[in-house]
């Protein structure tokens, strides 16, 4: 690092735990965030501010008036541009030293295997239960971490799954792909702070796993009722008969 990083993450660094390894580790990872919403946005955010080196943003989706609400990487004057082309000029605005690409399309499911095996780590912020299934697909027949929330209406949830560990993963949670079809923001509503909250924690949960600092939430759901403040752990079980993970 030079002497602008030794300042610029100088809050980092004076954690015991983390210290100048920890913010090396993030300065070297490549991360690949799917989705620049309600969700990604936060995460894009807090990542590019934290340090990560590189950072590729997927979202084939423009911003429109209606995101403004929640989803902070964004801005009036950006409405009508792609929202991984906005979130990516956020984050660079924050902190230029981060290589921050913007895929402003749909990925096949051949070019997004490449992509999950080029990554430390994958972070899903979609709300659509088939990219959800595919991603946790790719990570696990790349050993690769992912970092999984969702937020709707006041309620959120955040995990991780890690094939490098004795992990369950998003099959196991939830098996039956086509019951699985997930609720979005723009059927049901969702109050603005939860998305950060849980977005917020999905960066924290992937800035713990590339520096290996703390316990993740590998094998454990946490749920938020944002309505009541509640915030309650679920331990997660493989699933013996996963078609993904088990065996």
């Amino acid at each position: 690092m030079d002497d602008q990083q030794l300042l610029q993450f100088s809050r980092h660094i004076m954690l015991p735990d983390f210290d100048v390894a920890g913010q090396e580790k993030l300065l070297q990872a490549n991360v690949l965030l799917i989705g620049a919403g309600g969700l990604g946005s936060p995460i894009a955010l807090y990542l590019g501010a934290a340090g990560v080196g590189r950072l590729t943003i997927v979202d084939d989706d423009e911003v429109d008036t209606s995101n403004l609400q929640r989803q902070i990487a964004h801005r009036r004057a950006t409405v009508g541009t792609n929202k991984a082309e906005s979130a990516a000029v956020a984050v660079q605005a924050i902190n230029p030293s981060t290589r921050v690409r913007a895929l402003q399309h749909r990925l096949s499911e051949a070019v997004l295997q490449a992509e999950v095996a080029q990554a430390d780590l994958v972070i899903d912020a979609t709300d659509n239960a088939p990219s959800r299934y595919l991603l946790n697909s790719l990570c696990w027949q790349q050993h690769t971490p992912l970092v999984s929330g969702a937020a709707v209406r006041w309620e959120g949830q955040v995990t991780v799954f890690d094939a490098r560990h004795e992990s369950p993963c998003y099959q196991c949670l939830y098996p039956d792909t086509e019951a699985g079809n997930a609720e979005n923001c723009a059927e049901n509503g969702v109050i603005s702070p939860l998305v950060g909250v849980i977005g917020s924690m999905q960066a924290l949960e992937a800035i713990k796993c590339l520096t290996g600092v703390g316990d993740s939430l590998v094998g454990t759901l946490l749920f938020f009722d944002a309505k009541y403040a509640q915030w309650q752990r679920m331990t997660l079980s493989k699933n013996p008969a996963c078609p993904i993970c088990a065996g």
